[in-house]
């Protein structure tokens, strides 16, 4: 007789609540590192399906602290779950954890900044770029003191297509500040738009998909928290390295009030400054007098595909800081001022 086959479903033992864990280690946040906790498991039960389908799925969650999104993920039928946790003192708590879904939970004690990502799943979960997401995902409740320089640095791994991107298109389910969470999926011509919203959009689709209350965090935030969901597109709006990217955007947002000529007018030395800019504009068909704001990831592959072509022509141009130059300038007119000084004695 036939037996029908079920799929086996994974569920962690009676365990302490989270606050339960955090009175039982003595755990407090740390207002310098700008730790919040998510008690509440319907919440992280909600963060951990706006993820997607975790069935076999190899995780990396970054900042478990005291485990809540952690338990949510282990109650999602996961293969494995790699957690790396920079704060010691939330490794017991995280140990019990383990302790109670044996092979599924490994621990790392280290700093998401540098750990190597690319060595810790099998080889066998890689997909080529073209191909549908890899069985691999990043989930994390990001300290608000980390989450711009590390999305940042990710979004340089999508384009290079390391770190934990060796997999493929790994996707991405974390937190930010809800003011972080709007610039990162704000629109053409939206007053949240800026940097990361270009960085973010021309290699991504990004999903702002669920804003938390701040009271539902312990200690509570003086913002609202923002989930954002990222998946890396087959082919970026940009093909130009990364660097590159950055650095016209960067200029372009640093008046983010004022024209963009003005802003882009800083990759380039002062002498040739008007002129140079004035060519870049024509050349990629962009308005002068557009605002940072109002320019599209279109404008912005324009741009940097012109900017690409003058610095091949003149390879100083790339190293070129305003700022060095400007600091330059500066100390050169107080040597003369210095020199006046002297004469008049």
């Amino acid at each position: 007789m036939a037996v029908s086959g079920t799929l086996s479903t994974f569920r962690l033992p009676p365990l302490p609540t989270i606050r339960e864990i955090i009175k039982l280690f003595r755990l407090q946040a740390v207002k310098q590192l700008s730790q919040n906790f998510l008690l509440d498991l319907r919440l992280t039960d909600k963060i951990v399906r706006k993820a997607g389908d975790l069935t076999n799925a190899y995780v990396y969650e970054v900042g478990p602290g005291p485990g809540g999104i952690t338990r949510s993920i282990l109650n999602a039928n996961v293969t494995e779950l790699l957690v790396v946790e920079k704060d010691s003192r939330f490794i017991p708590g995280l140990q019990m954890l383990s302790d109670a879904a044996p092979g599924k939970l490994r621990i790392v004690h280290g700093d998401v900044l540098t750990y190597k990502i690319e060595r810790a799943f099998p080889e066998s979960l890689k997909r080529r770029w073209e191909d549908d997401p890899p069985n691999v995902h990043i989930i994390g409740n990001l300290p608000f003191s980390v989450s711009t320089p590390l999305i940042i640095k990710w979004l340089e791994n999508v384009s290079c297509k390391d770190g934990p991107f060796v997999y493929g298109r790994t996707q991405m389910t974390l937190t930010f500040q809800k003011e972080v969470a709007e610039r990162l999926t704000a629109s053409t011509g939206s007053k949240q738009r800026s940097r990361l919203s270009v960085m973010a959009q021309y290699l991504c689709n990004v999903q702002h998909i669920l804003t938390i209350p701040g009271r539902a965090f312990v200690p509570k935030p003086e913002v609202d928290v923002g989930v954002v969901h990222f998946t890396p597109l087959t082919r970026p709006r940009i093909e130009q390295p990364f660097k590159l990217v950055e650095r016209v955007v960067q200029n372009a947002f640093q008046f983010r009030r004022k024209y963009c000529y003005r802003g882009l007018g800083m990759l380039f030395p002062e002498v040739q400054r008007v002129e140079s800019t004035e060519k870049l504009l024509e050349l990629a068909d962009v308005d002068p007098t557009l605002r940072p704001s109002q320019l599209s990831v279109s404008h912005f592959k324009s741009l940097c595909d012109v900017y690409r072509k003058m610095c091949d022509e003149d390879p100083h141009l790339f190293t070129y800081n305003f700022r060095e130059e400007l600091k330059q300038n500066k100390s050169k007119n107080q040597e003369r001022e210095n020199d006046k000084e002297r004469s008049r004695r």
